[in-house]
């Protein structure tokens, strides 16, 4: 089997046995309205310098205006945080209604009760296949909440459990 001989469901469906954990990405566009998107293509890049990297699809709304803004911050929601996932991963501009946030030294806006937060510059952007690989720079980062993350595995969300 080659590549070409792949079809995106038997992709989607043999890497959704993969679980992935769920971030909001948020920025501040130059009017000051806030703007966000989830991912679920999250990592970590390099320990020196801090850098951290993200996937979004290129269809996106969101992802033209983030990159824009040049500084974002990548918000990891808890494993009680599935609703808001879903208010973000929906189009239009109500993302944030109801939505209690605060700015980073960036300005972007962190998500209040998410596990954790990191705080970037954008680095680089890179077109790979369907999808840009977004690269930030860390300028700051604090954990919010201690508890579970928000993971996506075979089409719906749950949480870890600490079986070891």
């Amino acid at each position: 089997m080659t590549s070409s001989d792949i079809d995106s469901a038997t992709f989607r469906h043999v890497l959704g046995h993969y679980p992935t954990g769920v971030c909001v990405v948020t920025a501040l566009e130059e009017d000051q309205t806030p703007i966000g998107m989830v991912v679920g293509s999250f990592t970590s890049v390099s320990l020196d310098p801090p850098l951290i990297a993200f996937f979004p699809d290129q269809k996106s709304t969101s992802w033209p205006r983030i990159e824009k803004a040049r500084q974002f911050c990548v918000n990891v929601l808890a494993g009680d945080q599935h609703l808001l996932c879903r208010q973000f991963a929906t189009a239009g501009s109500e993302k944030f209604t109801g939505v209690a946030h605060r700015a980073s030294n960036n300005g972007a806006p962190i998500l209040e009760d998410a596990v954790a937060w990191i705080d970037c510059s954008l680095a680089g952007v890179h077109e790979f296949g369907d999808h840009y690989m977004a690269l930030g720079r860390v300028d700051n980062l604090g954990v919010g909440r201690s508890c579970s993350p928000l993971l996506f595995f075979q089409g719906g969300f749950g949480q870890f459990s600490l079986h070891s």
